[in-house]
């Protein structure tokens, strides 16, 4: 049984016509598992870009995957994730939208254009456990890819189901 780790997305969702990278641990005691840019880029001054990584992560229920730049592409790059922080979710992995890619959205807070090169690390995530609390909970599933946790899916609309539909108004 597969506890946590990283797999290639399927070849219908890759992004890149480059081989992708599995995320690495730069030493047996780092904490974080390297992420690598598949494609050379180039962020613009005060500028975002998303560079999909083609590799999703599978974790146990009550695990996530934090991700954050690597140090060095903050400090010495200026570059930051447009999101802050990265959260990928447990039932992220092999979502029927885009497989569970992980993409890292990349903000360029410089006045230079920074320039990544094919299999620079520039991301590192860490899997951890997290805690649920007594209220605010769900049974809601997740039915997308990227923002798709407030989503629902939505009944088919047919004459019948609005003839049976019980209207309430409040005036």
């Amino acid at each position: 049984m597969k506890t946590r780790g990283f797999e290639f997305v399927s070849q219908d969702f890759r992004k890149n016509n480059l081989p992708a990278m599995l995320p690495q641990r730069g030493t047996k005691t780092s904490a974080g598992y390297d992420f690598s840019t598949p494609v050379e880029v180039n962020i613009a001054p005060h500028c975002q870009m998303t560079i999909w990584t083609d590799v999703k992560a599978y974790m146990q229920v009550g695990e996530v995957l934090i991700l954050d730049v690597r140090s060095s592409i903050g400090i010495n790059k200026g570059l930051m994730l447009a999101n802050v922080i990265g959260i990928i979710d447990q039932d992220y992995y092999s979502n029927p939208k885009n497989d569970g890619n992980i993409g890292i959205c990349l903000y360029n807070k410089s006045n230079n254009v920074v320039k990544l090169e094919l299999g620079e690390r520039i991301a590192q995530g860490i899997f951890i456990p997290f805690l649920e609390a007594d209220n605010g909970n769900t049974d809601n599933e997740r039915i997308g890819g990227i923002g798709s946790t407030g989503e629902v899916e939505v009944p088919l609309v047919t004459k019948e189901s609005i003839a049976n539909a019980k209207v309430i108004c409040n005036k």
